[in-house]
């Protein structure tokens, strides 16, 4: 039971504020010792039992050097730092609102035309830049003000703009799914294609939940009249293709090159970052001082991933030698019911509830690693199983109280618009999230995903 006090002992410490890596890092040094006093005893005497109990619990961290190098080796997770600075550079040079101010003039004579402008501009940057945070700002400063001019429903708007600023997680390229290529062992460029349709999916699900809500609420979301400034309507279409073909091209290079199996995912992300820094010459934005604040920022936050994982590591080699692995896989092996179904939805269930409290990238590496040869025994896909907890990992960054999309869009919004009227708006979000993840469950083929 080690083990499994040991996790309890780590979510407590997360939710005291400790910092991630060095909480990991920290509980795995104390557990590994208790393991080792325990497993040597004290037939010698109490003190001759902590000395030896102290040698056999630091022995296990030897091989810590080993792990660590394997890490730094791995050809996968070097798609990371460049995926990053691929997003920061393209948030930089305001792709988000050039796209969101044309569609806003395309779609915003029709219902709820601006907030479905703010999910298909969410989507283009989820597939582009597929930083969370960045396009939930970017869309809180410019989307928001549009539609609470025009009396949009605070809730709806509000929901709109953070569940399209968390699409970047499930649309590839994905940092989550990137993470759970190595965590599982598959092919990033399989999780990118298997990705797709559950992506566009939810897309469509936003659309049609926004036209419902307009169509029955007509003073939700209404629309805009019709200003002749804006030029005719095809002048509208023109600008808003000469908006989208830039990133959309984008897009094409460098999932097209992953798909059609010319390059890899470290390889498609160096065509990237080589591909932001051409549009930012594009749209006139381009300066050294930006590419250094971008490398500076990408440095930042893959160390921050980086030092997860080598606490992940310390914390998963401490699980398993105290075997709490054994005691979690004779738990779900025993669940009631056909084996892959309950499995599958207990742990869907045990993430959901993780992602109030803990952020997706400590879950892809202490969570996940748990669960991963349990579905192997069970014969379960692990791309299958990779596409659900990436679109379970989504709905962390929409469920209060910790979600991060309601505190990036509450740093910018007005004062008049109340953290309440935020946590409303993301509740019917995310039980669409509910209603596709439960579709992908029992539908995988629906979405051309093998079960």
């Amino acid at each position: 039971m080690i083990g499994i006090i040991m996790f309890f002992a780590s979510l407590v410490m997360l939710l005291y504020g400790f910092p991630v890596a060095f909480t990991f890092a920290a509980v795995s040094l104390l557990f590994g010792v208790i393991a080792g006093i325990v497993e040597v005893g004290f037939d010698d005497g109490v003190w001759q039992g902590i000395v030896d109990g102290l040698d056999e619990g630091l022995g296990m961290f030897d091989f810590m050097p080993f792990r660590i190098m394997s890490i730094m080796q791995n050809t996968i997770l070097m798609s990371v730092p460049m995926f990053i600075f691929m997003g920061i550079i393209l948030q930089k040079t305001g792709l988000a609102e050039k796209l969101l101010e044309s569609m806003g003039f395309l779609f915003g004579e029709i219902r709820g035309g601006v907030a479905i402008s703010t999910v298909l501009v969410g989507t283009l940057l989820a597939a582009s830049t597929g930083v969370v945070g960045a396009s939930v700002v970017a869309m809180g400063v410019i989307s928001l003000p549009v539609m609470m001019k025009y009396k949009y429903n605070l809730p709806l708007a509000t929901g709109t703009i953070c569940a399209s600023g968390t699409l970047g997680q499930i649309i590839p390229p994905s940092i989550v799914l990137i993470i759970l290529g190595d965590v599982f062992q598959v092919p990033v460029g399989d999780l990118f294609e298997a990705a797709v349709w559950p992506g566009l999916s939810l897309v469509a699900a936003y659309i049609l939940f926004i036209l419902v809500v307009s169509y029955i609420k007509k003073d939700f979301a209404p629309a805009i009249p019709k200003d002749p400034s804006r030029g005719s309507k095809s002048k509208q279409v023109i600008n808003a293709l000469l908006a989208i073909i830039p990133s959309l091209t984008l897009i094409v290079l460098v999932l097209g090159s992953i798909f059609a199996g010319v390059a890899t995912p470290t390889e498609s992300s160096a065509v990237g970052c080589i591909g932001a820094i051409l549009l930012a010459v594009l749209y006139k934005s381009f300066s050294i001082n930006m590419v250094k604040e971008a490398a500076f920022e990408s440095v930042k936050v893959t160390s921050m991933v980086f030092g997860i994982l080598i606490g992940a590591t310390a914390f998963s080699m401490v699980f398993t030698y105290t075997g709490g692995d054994e005691i979690v896989e004779h738990f779900m092996t025993n669940l009631p019911g056909d084996e892959k179904i309950a499995f599958i939805l207990f742990t869907m269930l045990a993430i959901f509830i993780l992602g109030f409290f803990i952020d997706f990238v400590e879950i892809s590496y202490i969570i996940v690693p748990i669960l991963v040869p349990i579905a192997d025994t069970l014969g379960i896909s692990p791309v299958w199983f990779a596409i659900l907890i990436a679109m379970n990992l989504q709905t962390s960054f929409l469920t209060p109280p910790f979600g991060f999309s309601l505190f990036y869009l509450k740093g910018v919004v007005p004062a008049s618009v109340r953290t309440i009227d935020i946590y409303k708006g993301v509740l019917p979000f995310i039980l669409i999230q509910v209603a596709v993840l439960l579709t992908i469950v029992f539908f995988p083929e629906f979405f051309g995903i093998k079960p």
